[in-house]
C-alpha cells in the first residue's frame, strides 16, 4: 500500500510537471478518481454492495468522503501504519 501511495504521488507530480509549462497547478488525484481510472466496474460494484447488503449510510458520507481524499494519502497512511505494526511485532 505504501508503494501504491508513492506511485499515486509520483503520477500526480508527473502530471503536474507536464502541465507546469502551461501554467497549471498541482492537482492531487482523489482516491475515487484513481479507482475509477483503474477499474470503474469494481467501484460501482463496491457502491452497490455497501448500499444494498451492508449499511447504506456507510457509503455516504463515510466512504464517499474517503474517496474524495487524495489517493496518495489514502494508500500511504495505512501502508505506513501496517509497516509500523510489522516492525513492532518483530521486536
Amino acid at each position: 500500500m505504501l508503494l501504491a501511495g508513492l506511485a499515486a504521488l509520483g503520477w500526480d507530480l508527473w502530471q503536474w510537471s507536464q502541465m507546469a509549462a502551461a501554467g497549471g497547478g498541482l492537482h492531487l488525484s482523489a482516491a475515487g478518481e484513481l479507482w475509477y481510472r483503474l477499474n470503474p466496474g469494481s467501484l460501482n460494484l463496491m457502491q452497490a454492495v455497501v448500499q444494498r447488503y451492508l449499511v447504506p449510510e456507510l457509503w455516504d458520507p463515510v466512504l464517499l468522503t474517503v474517496l474524495l481524499w487524495p489517493a496518495a494519502l489514502v494508500l500511504a497512511v495505512p501502508g505506513l501504519a501496517l509497516l509500523a505494526l510489522g516492525s513492532i511485532r518483530r521486536s
